[in-house]
């Protein structure tokens, strides 16, 4: 999604207008998460970009653009650009955890029981 939201148009409500370029952009995050994953992938991951226009847009993560819109409104801003594109995500481990699982812990085996 590569896209100019308008935030002011004419004859419309402009909360009304903010709500639904909200919904639209949630909409497609689900639509795209929604995808069948290709082999070896383990989700759906998001290349984001923003700004009020399509040569000032920097980098942003898909967490941050509801706020970054929000911020925008508030400085009466009148037009925001937005880019979204997806890419395929490969789950890493954290550092320290190589060849950890979760029967790592030693827990207390329960007696079987008898019927008794």
């Amino acid at each position: 999604m590569r896209k100019t939201f308008q935030l002011r148009p004419e004859g419309k409500n402009p909360d009304r207008v903010l709500e639904a370029t909200k919904h639209e952009i949630r909409k497609y995050l689900k639509r795209e998460r929604g995808r069948v994953l290709p082999k070896g992938v383990d989700y759906w991951d998001f290349n984001c970009k923003f700004g009020a226009t399509e040569a000032a847009a920097e980098p942003a993560r898909v967490g941050e653009l509801i706020a970054l819109i929000d911020a925008l409104v508030k400085e009466e801003g009148t037009q925001f650009y937005i880019e979204i594109l997806s890419c395929h995500g490969q789950r890493q481990t954290p550092p320290g955890k190589e060849g950890a699982t979760d029967k790592s812990v030693d827990a207390p085996t329960a007696a079987p029981y008898t019927g008794d």
